[in-house]
């Protein structure tokens, strides 16, 4: 490969990193407090490449005056350039974040905010009649909450659905640091007929826990009995933390 297509390479992957940055698709693989690393990191290997293709079209071009041969290294240049047309595609065009796919796929694990004693100290729920939490969070309650906070309280969890073994879930993908370490948070749906909605259909649901069903035999997947189902749009930050 020609120095001029390393360059240009360099600058395109810097150019895409600053890209999924500002439009926010890097939450699609990472947490939002790797953003300042992912800034700097593209604008160093946009600076980077920009500097060695100055100085190498400056050399070459001094070069070329001297032997005569100025519109050879041109031509040379353009060629380089064209290469870039299918890079571009894949260097610009984000894939979808994790989804029903992966956790089909992916081993489930207790939640990371799980304790190893069934005596682990939750704090009390907010007040009212509809309490929103966070998938993980629901499914740590309902797994080792010895206190059962829980029980008899109404919730509002938004996730996407997962149809998997005659089971429909509403699915979390949790990530530790970015989208490799992911694993699946899962809850699964009971009293509203929700089998009609396809996989990765974002949906937003109030209702209740029913006891004792988040247990090690099925990963701590705990039983929702639905009160109501909203179909919404994807969020621009698909994962919990």
């Amino acid at each position: 490969m020609k120095r001029e297509t390393q360059n240009i390479l360099l600058i395109l992957l810097g150019g895409a990193l600053l890209k999924i940055t500002i439009n926010g698709d890097y939450l699609r693989y990472v947490k939002p407090a790797q953003q300042p690393w992912i800034i700097a990191g593209g604008a160093v290997m946009v600076a980077l490449g920009a500097v060695a293709i100055v100085r190498d079209l400056l050399a070459a071009r001094a070069a070329a005056v001297v032997s005569g041969d100025v519109h050879a290294h041109d031509h040379d240049t353009r060629s380089a350039w064209l290469l870039m047309v299918p890079v571009l595609a894949v260097f610009l065009v984000a894939p979808p974040a994790l989804g029903a796919d992966s956790v089909t796929r992916t081993e489930a694990r207790a939640p990371q905010s799980a304790s190893a004693s069934n005596a682990a100290a939750f704090p009390p729920l907010p007040a009212g009649d509809v309490v929103p939490l966070e998938v993980n969070e629901f499914v740590s309650r309902a797994g080792w909450d010895s206190s059962g906070s829980l029980n008899g309280r109404t919730v509002r969890l938004s996730g996407f659905v997962v149809h998997n073994e005659g089971n429909t879930m509403l699915a979390r993908m949790v990530i530790g640091c970015c989208a490799a370490d992911a694993f699946p948070i899962t809850v699964r749906m009971v009293g509203e007929d929700v089998a009609g909605f396809g996989n990765d259909t974002w949906l937003e649901v109030t209702g209740t826990v029913v006891p004792g069903t988040a247990v090690r035999e099925n990963s701590y997947m705990p039983d929702l009995t639905l009160k109501s189902v909203r179909q919404v749009p994807a969020p621009k930050d698909p994962y919990e933390y």
